[in-house]
C-alpha cells in the first residue's frame, strides 16, 4: 500500500478556516480546541490538517501550504467558484481569503485560505518538465507572450506579466507577426481587468478591435480575445 503524505497547514481561527474549506465542499473530519487546538478536511480523498502557527515566531501573512492534484482541474475550479460566489456574493480575488482566475489551457490555480495558506490545484497530467523562463525555441515578441504566461499562470504576477508584455510590445511591435501583437494585445486587457484599470482594458481591447485580422485568424485566438471580457463576467457579482 503507498505511503500517503498529509500537509499540516497553520491558522490562527481554527473555526473560520474549516468553515472556508466547508464552502468549497471539503467536509469537516476533525474539530478540537482542546488539549490542543487540531482540525482536518477531506474532498476527493485529499484530506487537509491545521494546527496554531508557532508562537513568537516570525510567520508570514501568506505562505506556500500544499499542492493537489487534480483529475480536472477546470471543473474544480468552476465548482469553487460557484461556492465562492455564492457565499461572498461575488468572487474574492483579492485579500484574503481568494482565489486564482482560470484561463482555457491552464493547468492550474491557487485557492489562499483565510490563514493564508496557499493552496494548489494542479491538473495531475500536467507537463512534468515546465519551462518557467520562456522556451528557448522561441524568440521576439513570442518568448515576450511566454514569459508572461509563465509570470501570469504559475508564479501569479500580475504586475510583472504587465510590465514585460508592455515593454515586448513596444520593442518587437513593428517586426512581430499580427497574430503576436493581437496576443499581446489580448493579454495586456486581460491584465488591466485584472489590475482593476478599465480604462486601460480598454484601450487595449480598441487597438485589438482595429486590427485587421481574417475570420480564420480571429477564430485561432478567439479564446484569448475574449479573455478579458470572461475575466470582467467571472469578477462580476452576478
Amino acid at each position: 500500500m503507498a505511503d500517503t503524505a498529509v500537509p499540516q497547514l497553520w491558522t490562527e481561527d481554527l473555526a473560520g478556516t474549516l468553515d472556508f474549506y466547508k464552502t468549497l465542499g471539503y467536509a469537516v473530519t476533525h474539530e478540537q480546541i482542546r488539549p490542543y487546538v487540531y482540525g482536518a478536511v477531506e474532498d476527493h480523498g485529499c484530506a487537509l490538517h491545521f494546527v496554531p502557527a508557532p508562537k513568537g515566531g516570525d510567520v508570514p501573512a501568506e505562505r506556500t501550504g500544499c499542492l493537489v492534484m487534480v483529475d480536472d482541474v477546470a471543473s474544480r475550479h468552476q465548482a469553487f467558484t460557484a461556492a465562492l460566489r455564492a457565499r461572498y456574493g461575488k468572487i474574492p480575488a483579492k485579500g484574503l481569503p481568494r482565489i486564482t482566475r482560470f484561463r482555457p489551457g491552464q493547468s492550474r490555480f491557487t485557492v489562499v485560505d483565510p490563514a493564508g495558506n496557499q493552496v494548489i490545484y494542479i491538473q495531475r497530467d500536467e507537463p512534468p518538465k515546465v519551462d518557467y523562463g520562456g522556451s528557448k525555441e522561441l524568440d521576439g515578441l513570442a518568448k515576450v507572450l511566454d514569459n508572461a504566461r509563465i509570470l501570469r499562470d504559475f508564479k501569479t504576477d500580475d504586475k510583472a506579466a504587465f510590465r514585460v508584455l508592455e515593454v515586448g510590445l513596444g520593442r518587437f511591435r513593428a517586426e512581430a507577426p499580427r497574430l503576436d501583437v493581437a496576443r499581446a494585445l489580448a493579454a495586456l486587457a486581460e491584465l488591466a481587468v485584472a489590475s482593476a484599470d478599465p480604462d486601460r482594458a480598454e484601450q487595449f481591447r480598441a487597438e485589438l478591435r482595429a486590427m485587421r485580422l481574417s475570420a480564420e485568424e480571429r477564430a485561432s485566438v478567439a479564446d484569448e480575445l475574449r479573455a478579458s471580457e470572461d475575466l470582467t463576467a467571472w469578477l462580476s457579482s452576478e
